[in-house]
């Protein structure tokens, strides 16, 4: 179970969220929604640990993620899933690099720098890139530039979180 237990957020004198108290079962499925500027986006930023609360502690199943540090941390960022707004895909690389870059946090960042990923990462982003149906635009370069490019084909290319050539994407793709 999720629980905010009087979860507040301040900038300097704003408060952006005010005194969230929330209790979310297993299982559930919860919608947040407000005006512009409601502070709905702080909240999740809250959850997700990408910025702290000013005051109150959210816990989950048990755990105080308030206070969490260094891997268990991390650990908790990967494990929440979140989807951002802006997507901050890299443009000049292919959308199949743009997937396998979302496994950052589960290696060393040298090895993320040069790009060299193994094998099994290749074919993981392949795997989810097909179970999103994505897999033809896997070599693809920034497909989001092209005005016939649907807005809807971007979150699909998020959630399946190189300058890698068409070649092997092909061959990877083949053996997935």
């Amino acid at each position: 179970m999720l629980v905010l237990d009087t979860v507040t957020r301040r900038f300097d004198r704003k408060v952006a969220v005010s005194n969230v108290a929330l209790r979310i079962e297993p299982g559930s499925f919860v919608g947040i929604i407000g005006r512009s500027g409601a502070g709905k986006s702080t909240l999740l930023r809250m959850i997700n640990r990408l910025i702290d609360p000013s005051e109150g502690k959210i816990s989950y199943a048990g755990t105080d993620v308030t206070g969490l540090r260094g891997a268990a941390l991390r650990g908790w960022r990967a494990r929440c899933a979140m989807i951002f707004q802006q997507f901050n895909l890299v443009g000049r690389l292919d959308v199949l690099t743009n997937v396998v870059l979302g496994r950052l946090n589960r290696r060393s960042t040298f090895r993320s720098l040069i790009g060299s990923f193994s094998d099994d990462e290749w074919a993981r982003a392949i795997v989810a890139l097909a179970r999103r149906r994505r897999r033809r635009v896997a070599a693809s370069r920034d497909p989001f530039r092209r005005p016939a490019a649907a807005r809807g084909d971007r979150p699909r290319h998020a959630a399946g979180a190189g300058d890698h050539s068409r070649r092997r994407a092909d061959r990877l793709a083949r053996s997935a």
